[in-house]
């Protein structure tokens, strides 16, 4: 019979880790949702060894992480820099986005153009959970990440979740 496997982790659902911003998602049949805005939610999971102290890492160094990330999409239009219709073009201090017989002109620091294909809870996790990682490797070179899953909540009890295994 084999030895038991012992794993550790990390779990953080703080209700500051938030950001408000507005989306239309576009569906697979070329329809798009209207604009409109959620008070997103973030989740962090964190799966790694233990280090010399007997922590996965410490809770104080990488909430300011999340919470960093948070604050850069706070209060902005966030758009799908990938997708294969909608564009979204400087013009003047303003973004232009066009995404088929819409137009929006939104002054153009109040825009982010993630690259992610759609702006869907999923792709918004997505996007924070490689983002986040970077981060972390900036900041932990030798940190052996074993599985970080990120959650991106639009309304409570509906997130879309993403998950890296290193």
């Amino acid at each position: 019979m084999a030895a038991p496997r012992e794993h550790w982790s990390i779990a953080i659902d703080k209700d500051y880790l938030k950001f408000s911003a507005a989306h239309f998602l576009i569906f697979p049949d070329g329809t798009a949702e209207r604009l409109h805005g959620h008070n997103y939610k973030v989740f962090v999971d964190l799966h790694t060894d233990l280090d010399e102290h007997g922590l996965v890492v410490n809770f104080k160094e990488i909430k300011p992480l999340v919470r960093e990330l948070c604050d850069e999409l706070d209060e902005h239009l966030l758009l799908p820099g990938e997708h294969p219709v909608l564009t979204a073009t400087r013009v003047g201090e303003h973004c232009e986005v066009r995404y088929r017989e819409r137009r929006y002109l939104i002054p153009h620091d109040e825009v982010i153009v993630l690259p992610i294909g759609n702006s869907s809870a999923e792709n918004l996790a997505a996007w924070f959970g490689r983002t986040l990682r970077e981060c972390m490797r900036k900041a932990w070179p030798s940190l052996v990440v074993r599985e970080l899953a990120v959650g991106i909540e639009e309304t409570p009890g509906q997130r879309g979740i993403w998950t890296l295994r290193e």
